[in-house]
């Protein structure tokens, strides 16, 4: 099953945002292929620290995967054909609280696609949805490696807008390994870290903002 087989979900996420940082400027409307980086402190531990990898975002609302949330789940028969191609770490991400028993899986292609193909949609770039369903043997000549991400975050119409407005969100370029970093504890504060100016000491941010 690939991203464009999924339906969208009633299951709106609600956000808490509170104590934001106000020095910070939100970031354009997110489109396809960019990263919503969480500003801190925000109350709902399901994205406090989040980087999200933004899958679709239209005027119907929008769908993307944590991407900096690896969990202790491996892959079960049968989808432990595709352990072999899944990047440091090889295991499940926790990719949002909406629909978390379904299983998305992105892939990294060896090159840029344009078309859509049997077993692989492109996203943008070299970054694709894979369908899990599908042999592992057919895909494995055109990708590099595989994350798996169970469940995703979803927003509904103009609600992902009004929270960048409010501050909650910066909303970023993605560089391609971000995706498939085999640092995600780190990508947090690294995506910060390579941006320009004032934006970056955000990095640095204490857990508890009270005792900065």
């Amino acid at each position: 099953m690939t991203i464009q087989d999924y339906a969208w979900s009633s299951n709106i996420i609600q956000c808490s945002i509170t104590g934001r940082l106000v020095l910070m400027i939100p970031g354009t409307p997110p489109t396809k292929g960019r990263l919503l980086v969480a500003t801190p402190p925000l109350e709902d531990a399901n994205f406090d620290r989040t980087v999200i990898f933004v899958l679709e975002h239209h005027d119907e609302g929008a769908i993307g995967v944590v991407i900096n949330r690896p969990s202790y789940e491996a892959l079960d028969e049968p989808l432990d054909r595709w352990i072999e191609l899944q990047s440091v770490p090889s295991s499940v991400f926790s990719g949002g609280p909406v629909e978390e028993s379904a299983l998305i899986a992105l892939a990294e292609t060896k090159r840029p696609m344009v078309d859509h193909g049997e077993y692989l949609s492109p996203i943008v770039g070299t970054i694709a949805s894979a369908d899990l369903t599908a042999d592992p043997a057919l895909v494995a000549a055109e990708v590099r490696s595989v994350r798996v991400f169970r469940g995703y975050a979803g927003w509904g119409p103009g609600q992902l807008e009004g929270e960048i407005e409010a501050g909650a969100w910066l909303v970023l370029d993605s560089e391609p390994g971000d995706v498939f970093s085999d640092e995600p504890d780190e990508l947090w504060r690294s995506v910060l870290r390579r941006q320009p100016g004032r934006l970056a000491w955000l990095a640095d941010a204490p857990d508890d903002l009270s005792a900065n």
